[in-house]
């Protein structure tokens, strides 16, 4: 868990953020050990702006990775209070992530909240309902 923290933090200045100025970074652990990280990517059309989160995900499905290969995710802001993900990243979790996956939130001081991907959103909109 360390390790992912200290590797959210190093790509937290990476974010580029420049209308809400609040940093997101996100580190995703594969089963295999490898982290691909992720950071927010802000637009002047703020629905096209992009969550830490999803980033991270979304590069792990580019390079070929898939839901059984995820082991968890850690989340971390400049913030000194728990940030959690945002309701559409939630969603795009709960796809693209093992129910059992671990998500830790973190604040600016190291303090970690951990709880399961599928605690997040509960009742939620799955493959399974189509």
């Amino acid at each position: 868990m360390k390790d992912l923290y200290k590797i959210a933090k190093e790509v937290l200045p990476n974010s580029y953020s420049q209308y809400s100025n609040f940093k997101v970074a996100a580190a995703l652990r594969l089963k295999n050990g490898e982290v691909i990280t992720g950071v927010n990517v802000e637009n002047a059309s703020f629905g096209l702006t992009n969550c830490a989160e999803r980033s991270a995900l979304y590069t792990a499905y580019s390079k070929g990775y898939r839901k059984e290969d995820i082991d968890e995710i850690l989340i971390t802001t400049e913030q000194t209070s728990f940030i959690s993900p945002c309701g559409a990243c939630r969603q795009v979790m709960r796809e693209l992530m093992p129910e059992n996956a671990k998500v830790s939130m973190t604040t600016a001081n190291g303090d970690v909240k951990t709880v399961l991907n599928k605690e997040l959103l509960p009742f939620a909109f799955t493959e399974s309902d189509l």
